[in-house]
């Protein structure tokens, strides 16, 4: 068969460790035998991060903005051991952070249902997504370890140099402190980007904080979400017989418990982030789990919702084969090549990116998985492979 044309790059973000292997299986046995496959590419390994200064995230992102459609494969977001280890000159900040507080947009994550895996809460029918704000909070914050003695202050200046400055700490003895910021601007924008996708899916829309500690922060959330939706989206989520609705974060974590699933939880950057982990491993694997960034503008950026699976990389340095999931960085794939062809009217990319998911899920269904789907999967008689297998056997079930 004829390779499928492409109009215009994707924008590919290379990635670390085990994850970098299997993005590389991927485009060799599940793309490029497929598709005449035209991307940007930028390495974001971080071995490239340091040599570039991290220049090269910047770069991926004002090239998304250029190009529309990114994919990313995971990547390491450095730690103390992580600076030894890779010899760092410093703890550059995660690449995430980055590239979404220059997309300025919202992160939806759903997990990815098969037939066989059961939820752990016995009352989930549906997929929950998150709706994760993707920028500002701890992931763009200041911080600083602190002498014992020493006076932590918040210093606002005006733009006519007036100064406010409010007290945080005396300290007595060492500790930490640490500044985090957000702007009205992104959050509107994040408003409206749950506002939409609500309407779009015909889903119920959660927004939770903890506006009666946070009273000016969190406050600000809650306060924006509520006048966007009163001012712009109220008679459209009656027309469409869904609901808006605001509540306590712990009270939400309580409520989606309880609940059967089927609607978007709306949260804040890091609680997005812990809450994505807890729904996706509740509804399986990390490994199971779709994430798209949408900005403002209409730009979209793939990526997996999980880590780098660092273990399993050093198992695959010594020769070993390894059980590792693809499918989460499979449907990051599938998730930018319908994008593409949906926004270059190329339909024929499109059906590939839904037949490449449908054999995906097919090859679970069928029992042929790696070992921590198995350890989910009630479905009898199941063949065990390791991560290239994997690959190979969702190959022979591409149906065009």
């Amino acid at each position: 068969m004829d390779k499928i044309k492409m109009k215009t790059p994707l924008v590919e973000m290379d990635g670390d460790e085990m994850t970098r292997v299997l993005w590389q299986w991927i485009k060799e046995y599940l793309l490029l035998p497929y598709i005449d496959l035209k991307t940007e590419y930028y390495d974001l390994g971080l071995e490239n991060r340091e040599k570039t200064k991290d220049a090269v995230t910047v770069e991926s992102a004002e090239a998304t903005k250029k190009y529309g459609v990114a994919v990313k494969c995971a990547t390491i977001t450095p730690n103390a051991a992580r600076v030894k280890e890779y010899n760092l000159s410093q703890m550059w900040k995660s690449p995430n952070g980055t590239i979404r507080a220059i997309l300025d947009g919202t992160v939806f994550r759903a997990p990815i249902l098969v037939k066989g895996i059961t939820p752990y809460v016995p009352t989930w029918k549906a997929p929950i997504t998150i709706a994760r704000h993707a920028y500002g909070d701890v992931y763009k914050n200041t911080e600083a370890t602190v002498p014992a003695g020493s006076k932590a202050e918040l210093l606002i200046t005006d733009k006519n140099g007036n100064e406010t400055r409010l007290p945080i700490h005396d300290f007595d003895g060492d500790g930490i402190v640490m500044g985090m910021h957000n702007t009205d601007k992104s959050i509107s924008s994040f408003a409206r980007a749950c506002f939409n996708f609500a309407l779009d899916k015909k889903e119920d829309l959660w927004f939770a904080t903890k506006d009666t500690i946070s009273k000016k922060y969190d406050h600000r959330f809650k306060d924006i979400f509520a006048e966007i939706f009163e001012n712009e989206y109220k008679t459209k989520f009656e027309e469409k017989g869904i609901e808006y609705f605001y509540t306590l974060i712990d009270d939400a974590v309580s409520r989606v418990v309880r609940s059967e699933g089927g609607f978007i939880w709306a949260c804040k950057n890091y609680d997005g982030d812990v809450m994505s982990d807890m729904v996706a491993t509740a509804f399986g694997d990390l490994a199971m789990m779709t994430s798209v960034l949408v900005s403002p503008e209409g730009y979209y950026e793939y990526e997996a919702a999980h880590g780098t699976v660092q273990r399993h990389y050093y198992q695959h340095l010594e020769g070993k084969k390894t059980p590792t999931s693809s499918i989460a960085t499979i449907f990051a794939w599938t998730g930018a090549l319908a994008k593409r062809g949906e926004l270059d009217n190329i339909p024929e990319l499109v059906n590939f990116a839904k037949a490449l998911e449908r054999a995906s899920i097919k090859t679970i269904e069928d029992g042929v998985m790696t070992k921590g789907l198995a350890k989910l999967s009630t479905i009898e008689n199941k063949t065990l492979v390791n991560a290239e297998d994997f690959l190979l056997a969702i190959k022979h079930r591409i149906s065009l």
